[in-house]
Order: C-alpha cells, then sequence, then structure tokens
C-alpha cells in the first residue's frame, strides 16, 4: 500500500530499482549490474543480444527442449518431435511458424546432460557462437555431476558467453538460484517470477563489462564507446512489482529454503514409493522444490528421455484436477512457502489413488 500512495508508473529509474537490484546481487555476486524488463522472454532476448553484441559472433546455442521465452531463437526446438528427430536436433514445421530461415540458421542445438556430444557440437562451431543459453535444471530434470562446471569450462576455452536462464531457478533452490547450489557462475544471469513477487517482472544481469554494452533507446549512434544494445521501456522496473519482489525476496531468507526443500524432498520420496508399491513405470525427477512425474523406464536425464507417455500423464493430471491438486498438464510442479506437511501427505495419496485407476491402461500402453 505504502508504494500505491507514492506512485505506480514514472517511465523512470527509482530508488527502489537501485534497492532491489543490491539485494539481488547480495545472494548473486556476479551480477555486477543489473537491468529490469516486464517478462522473462525479454530478459533472455537481450542477454543474447549482449552476447552477440560483446564477442561479435552471430550464432547462440540452446539445449534440446529448453524454453527460454517466446522470443525468434527461442521457440526452436522446444517440442521437438523426438522419433523424426534430425541429427541436427531440429523442430517440426509446426513450431517454427513465422521464424525467418537466418533464425534457424543461426540456432545451434545441444544434447542437455551428454558432455562428449556437446563439446563435439560447440567445437564444431566455435567460432561462430556467441553464446550457450541454458536452463540449469531444465524443465525439471537436474543437471548431472559437473555437467554446468564442464560448460563454464568449455565457454572459456572457446570464448563463448555463458548464460543461466534462472527466471525459474533463481532464488528458489537456493538463495543465490542454480550458480549457487552447483557453484558455477555465469557471464549473464536472468530472471524472472520470484522477484516480482507474484507480479510481471524480468531482469537480466552479469558481468559489467558485458552490461555496459546496454544503454538507454535515447542513446543517438554511435556512441562514444561504439554502438550499444538500446534498452528501454515504461513499465521496466515497475515500482509496485520491485516492492512486492522486495518482500518476497526477503521473506525467503526467513528459514524458507530449508522447509522448501525438506518438503521437495519428502514428495519426491513419497510419489517413488507409491509408484513402487503400484506397480507403476515411472521416473520421478526434481531438486529442492520442483518434482516431476514421467511414465517412462528409462532414467530421465535429458529432453529425449523425458519423452515418456504423455496419455498416462495427461490422465494423471486429469484426475488430479478433479480431486484439487493443479499440476501444468505434463509439466514439472513445485511445493511453495504456504505448503505444510499435510498438503504433501494428501498430494501423494491422491496421486497413489490416480495410479491405482490409471493399471488398466498402463497395461494397454
Amino acid at each position: 500500500m505504502n508504494q500505491i500512495e507514492n506512485g505506480t508508473v514514472f517511465g523512470a529509474p527509482t530508488e527502489l530499482e537501485i534497492t532491489h537490484a543490491a539485494e539481488i546481487n547480495r545472494r548473486m555476486p556476479g551480477l555486477e549490474k543489473v537491468r529490469y524488463t516486464v517478462t522473462g522472454t525479454e530478459a533472455c532476448m537481450f542477454a543474447v543480444r549482449l552476447a552477440r553484441a560483446y564477442n561479435g559472433r552471430r550464432k547462440i546455442a540452446k539445449f534440446e527442449g529448453a524454453y527460454h521465452g517466446t522470443g525468434e531463437f527461442a521457440s526452436i526446438s522446444v517440442h521437438p518431435h523426438i522419433p523424426d528427430a534430425s541429427r541436427n536436433r531440429r523442430v517440426p514445421a509446426a513450431d517454427t511458424a513465422g521464424l525467418p530461415p537466418e533464425s534457424l540458421e543461426n540456432t545451434v542445438i545441444l544434447p542437455f546432460n551428454n558432455l562428449e556430444a556437446v563439446e563435439s557440437i560447440v567445437r564444431r562451431n566455435s567460432k561462430e557462437l556467441a553464446c550457450i543459453i541454458i536452463e540449469p535444471v531444465m524443465r525439471g530434470v537436474p543437471p548431472k555431476s559437473d555437467f554446468l562446471k564442464f560448460l563454464r569450462e568449455l565457454a572459456d576455452q572457446f570464448e563463448i558467453v555463458l548464460i543461466f536462464d534462472e527466471v525459474i531457478t533463481g532464488f528458489r533452490i537456493s538463495a543465490g538460484g542454480a550458480q549457487e547450489h552447483y557453484k558455477v557462475r555465469p557471464d549473464i544471469t536472468t530472471m524472472g517470477k520470484i522477484i516480482g513477487g507474484g507480479f510481471p517482472v524480468g531482469a537480466v544481469g552479469g558481468l559489467d563489462e558485458i552490461m555496459s554494452l546496454m544503454a538507454h533507446q535515447s542513446v543517438k549512434f554511435p556512441a562514444p564507446q561504439g554502438p550499444k544494445v538500446p534498452h528501454a521501456g515504461t513499465f521496466n522496473a515497475h515500482p509496485i512489482t520491485l516492492a512486492a519482489g522486495l518482500a518476497a525476496l526477503r521473506e525467503l531468507d526467513q528459514g524458507s529454503y530449508e522447509k522448501l526443500n525438506s518438503l521437495g524432498a519428502k514428495l519426491r520420496e513419497g510419489l517413488a514409493e507409491v509408484s513402487y508399491s503400484k506397480g507403476a513405470t515411472t521416473q520421478i525427477t526434481g531438486i529442492g522444490s520442483l518434482f516431476n512425474i514421467e511414465f517412462t523406464e528409462r532414467e530421465t536425464s535429458d529432453n529425449r528421455s523425458a519423452t515418456a507417455d504423455l496419455t498416462l500423464r495427461r490422465c494423471l493430471d486429469l484426475y488430479l484436477l478433479n480431486r484439487g491438486i493443479y499440476l501444468p498438464p505434463t509439466h514439472f510442479g513445485c511445493v511453495s512457502t504456504v505448503s505444510t506437511e499435510g498438503h504433501v501427505d494428501e498430494t501423494i495419496n491422491i496421486i497413489s489413488e490416480g495410479l491405482e485407476l490409471l493399471k488398466p491402461l498402463a497395461r494397454q500402453s
């Protein structure tokens, strides 16, 4: 209420923006400068453009099945048709509607958690790659041991900008996000969701030498130090959003991570137990407060192995929805700060009932 009384939209920087950015920097020291957007999509778009401006290269590398919003590069290989996927891990035409050919030509697709294949593809494209962008925990699937450290070393070797998309993992799996948890520092980080306390928000931050390439839209080109990446927006760093975000970040500092991680672990363990007891062929993935249920026999380590029996999953999702539990369809879920052990126990019991009802359908699939 205090911020509403003090004003909502100014179209200019406010002290609140500096305070909020300082809170982010305290948790993620590698973010020497921060710029705000309205969405995570915009943050990822600016991150990629900054990388291209920084090293003068045009290609970007992303991981198969990864979601980085709805920008041009981000729309590629989000839902690849696995049985017909080519060696280049491209996507069906349905996913590329409206994209110019050059967007496809300039996007290199990598397999998550596959060190040998990633190194081969990156080495082959190294002279043209501006950046590698990755969700550190990709759609609920954690990275294998040292995979992120391997990416850091590979990026350093070929002078490629490493971008962590922490829109989901940032300030969720730890106070400093995935980069703190896995002890790997990217060059650029994109953020969203939690930093706005439930209001629309995005942010991009990173090393000063990279972030300094960004300028306000009104800068006349060529700028004194050379061309800049223009950045402006009336609703960027919206005061109401930042006030809510500050409150959320500070609340999370009050022992929330221990609770969230404990409840997430209990839920994953409980789901694994009931799946086994019901004879369901599933893989339970996740980390911290994140969890997912995949109807597959294979160990889930990337997008391809996570391509499971979607019919069974959709039926389970619908059953849960009718029982008052909402999971994004065929997507990972999470517990929140208001979740209790009672909520977790109830969720496990209801999913157990759903797995029992799905037995006849599972035998047919």
